[in-house]
């Protein structure tokens, strides 16, 4: 099986304008799938801007929304499946999520973030309750978490027991914790043996101050693709051979003892 090549478009884009995000979106996906990418992954709430504040209830739309059918289109156009977050609003309820298009243009999994961070998300949103969401693209299993989620060892582990192969992560990561993107993001995906995609903003919204190096981190630690701290396009692959082989030589999942690991669940 030949390698998920995957694009990783690190912007912020313009934060309030929806249709400007949509045309960068557009190129980018034009130059992820002239360059032989299958997947592009943008980072979180990538069609609206993050420091939006109180424009939240306005730009929110379903999952089925005009933002979702104009990326199902240029995704079809293009050839090439495409992660995105936006905010979505269920009824009364906002969530911050994001939604994986196949490169025929259909919804292939929808995940909305389970663990909130600061006052900014916990004023908006309401956190989802699902996560595992799992999808199948080109023979890969990805799986689907946003920013702070992958912080927790226990969503990442919880992936990879169910079989995840390539975690892909919006996130609008920010100083002073770049130690998340360059550190914390490689050892998940050593120590829970799967590929993860961590794709970020770039530069000043709003109160926060996002710090780019987005990557590609594979299941031996090693990164196979960086970005900088402007906006950028890289590309790196999802090897499944690699992972196969990884997985047979390291030994973390095959020698947990899960009836030791009670504790873990029981609050803080």
């Amino acid at each position: 099986m030949p390698p998920l090549r995957t694009a990783l478009f690190q912007s912020s884009g313009t934060p309030h304008d929806v249709t400007a995000n949509l045309e960068a979106l557009d190129r980018a996906a034009a130059r992820a799938a002239a360059g032989g990418a299958r997947l592009l992954v943008t980072s979180e709430m990538y069609l609206t801007g993050y420091a939006i504040g109180d424009a939240v209830p306005r730009l929110a739309e379903p999952s089925d929304g005009p933002g979702a059918r104009a990326v199902a289109a240029l995704a079809a156009r293009h050839r090439i499946a495409v992660l995105y977050g936006y905010p979505e609003r269920a009824g009364e309820l906002i969530h911050n999520a994001t939604r994986l298009v196949g490169p025929d243009g259909t919804a292939l999994a929808d995940y909305r973030k389970t663990h909130l961070f600061g006052d900014f998300e916990h004023t908006w949103f309401t956190p989802g309750e699902q996560t595992v969401v799992q999808a199948e693209l080109d023979g890969v299993r990805v799986g689907l978490l946003i920013c702070y989620d992958v912080e927790f060892p226990e969503n990442v582990r919880a992936h990879a027991l169910a079989g995840t192969d390539f975690l892909a992560v919006p996130t609008a990561q920010m100083h002073p914790f770049q130690f998340v993107a360059e550190s914390v993001v490689p050892v998940r995906a050593f120590e829970s043996q799967m590929y993860i995609a961590y794709v970020n903003r770039a530069g000043r919204e709003g109160e926060f101050e996002f710090v780019g190096l987005s990557c590609l981190a594979g299941p031996d630690g090693a990164v196979r693709a960086r970005a900088g701290r402007g906006e950028e396009l890289v590309t790196g692959d999802v090897d499944t051979a690699l992972l196969a082989a990884s997985r047979a030589t390291n030994p973390y999942l095959a020698d947990r003892r899960p009836e030791l690991y009670g504790p873990l669940a029981r609050p803080a």
